[in-house]
């Protein structure tokens, strides 16, 4: 704001009155700028530490849910290698069997496809109004077909479906015209579609499909059959390309005809990775805790220098909560505790220490390999470790969670920082008006006085000078 005073001096008084106006307005300020200014800082130091605190249990609940997912466990004790991926691959889980099996699939699994007759696609109302019902395993689904639907919308309709009915549609256009085509999420003999409609071209019976006539509807190639392969020289028949079940603890699925030599080992190597991912991800937020509650040294040495949240009892109590999920014993029997595994917690900054060869002699000395899941996934939704680790952190993290509720309230008062600023702000612009209004009256009246003082010396040095004469 510029100063409302025109002149540094007074041309009355000689005083220097705007050093004066600011010197007594600093001086009125300073205490609570000083307040405003020490808080301001101080709050948004705060709210990057939390802010940071939060993105380090981000990326350890991403983590945590990356190493627990069951479609790709992370601590299997068993892996199984195919030699052959372009015919079949294998996944484990800890009831396998360490060994090597020749594999052929002989059959693949097939799903059924069916298309209508040809309609005109160009056309506003491309099928009539009515009922289209399609059968599939003798389960039958209906779709009411509005009237002035286009292929387009009766695609759309059937797929809204799909998840529970099992069957897809789209549309091919060739020579005759444009073809509803039905296809099946679901393969294996008994599987194929039929439908039946009050609606020209949308029945589809069991016969199959001539694509050169436009009137002509049903199957697209072979119907659908059972997959087949054979597992160490034995037939193994499936309904899916998925084996489950044939091979104790191994999944496997068939991609295309073909053998391949399926190897079933122990997961050492990839056990030894998830455990370092799990313990990389525990020490970022150690670390970064530490960071920000540790004071540092100033200039002299000392250490009196505040992190962002140093003090603050949440950091404590957080990390506490994590340490305590450590130290909680799993549900197994044979592995029970980190330390078991090679992990322990070091005892400068408490993070975790991971002991290679220790974990090496407990996977082959001690057998533990197909143990760690449970550990980790647990025997069931809550007591694995994973669970515990993520549960211990949902109260911090969760939406309207504890720093959540600190990020509010430390907002709140960088809002009311600002207003205390801009109140301050607004007092100092009038005080110095008010003072410098008061200054410059004063100067004016100095400056009347010296004038009167001028002008009645001069008068008696007048009187003087006549009265010598």
């Amino acid at each position: 704001m510029a100063s409302p005073i025109s002149t540094s001096t007074g041309l009355g008084s000689g005083l220097a009155i705007k050093e004066i106006v600011a010197s007594l307005v600093d001086s009125d300020k300073y205490a609570k700028q000083t307040q405003i200014t020490k808080q301001t800082s101080l709050t948004t130091t705060k709210l990057s530490g939390v802010s940071t605190l939060k993105s380090a249990l981000d990326a350890f609940q991403t983590a945590m849910t990356n190493l627990g997912k069951t479609d790709t466990p992370a601590f299997n004790g068993f892996s199984a290698t195919s030699s052959l991926t372009a015919n079949i691959t294998a996944t484990t889980t800890n009831s396998a069997v360490a060994g090597t099996y020749a594999m052929e699939v002989t059959k693949l699994a097939t799903s059924s496809s069916v298309a209508s007759a040809s309609f005109d696609a160009a056309a506003a109302s491309a099928i009539p109004s009515g009922t289209l019902t399609i059968t599939q395993n003798t389960t039958n689904t209906a779709f009411e077909i509005p009237a002035g639907s286009t292929l387009q919308q009766v695609r759309d309709l059937i797929n809204a479906k799909t998840s529970t009915s099992g069957v897809s549609a789209n549309i091919i256009s060739d020579g005759t015209g444009s073809r509803l085509v039905f296809g099946s999420t679901k393969t294996g003999a008994g599987t194929d579609i039929t439908t039946s409609s009050t609606i020209t071209g949308l029945t589809i019976g069991s016969g199959t499909l001539d694509s050169a006539s436009p009137t002509s509807a049903g199957r697209v190639g072979f119907a659908a059959s059972d997959g087949e392969m054979l597992i160490g020289g034995i037939k193994v028949p499936s309904t899916t390309n998925t084996y489950s079940s044939a091979l104790t603890g191994v999944t496997i699925t068939a991609v295309a005809i073909g053998k391949s030599t399926v190897t079933v080992a122990g997961n050492t190597d990839g056990l030894k990775t998830s455990l370092q991912t799990f313990v990389d991800a525990y020490n970022n937020v150690v670390k970064t805790i530490n960071s920000l509650t540790k004071a540092t040294a100033d200039a002299n040495g000392d250490l009196t220098v505040s992190a962002a949240m140093t003090g603050d009892s949440l950091p404590r109590d957080l990390l506490a909560t994590l340490r305590e999920q450590l130290i909680t014993p799993g549900p197994g029997s044979k592995l029970s505790t980190l330390a078991q595994l090679g992990i322990q917690t070091a005892q400068s900054g408490g993070t975790l220490t991971f002991d290679a060869g220790k974990f090496t002699k407990a996977m082959n000395d001690k057998n533990l390999g197909s143990e760690v899941q449970q550990m980790f996934s647990g025997t069931n939704a809550e007591n694995g470790l994973l669970a515990r680790m993520k549960k211990a952190i949902e109260p911090y993290n969760k939406t309207g969670g504890t720093l959540d509720e600190r990020t509010k309230s430390l907002n709140k008062t960088s809002t009311d920082l600002k207003a205390q600023q801009t109140a301050l702000d607004i007092r100092v612009a009038n005080l110095t008006s008010t003072l410098t209004a008061k200054y410059n009256a004063m100067d004016l009246l100095v400056g009347q006085m010296k004038s009167t003082l001028s002008s009645i010396t001069s008068f008696f040095d007048t009187l003087n000078a006549q009265a010598s004469g």
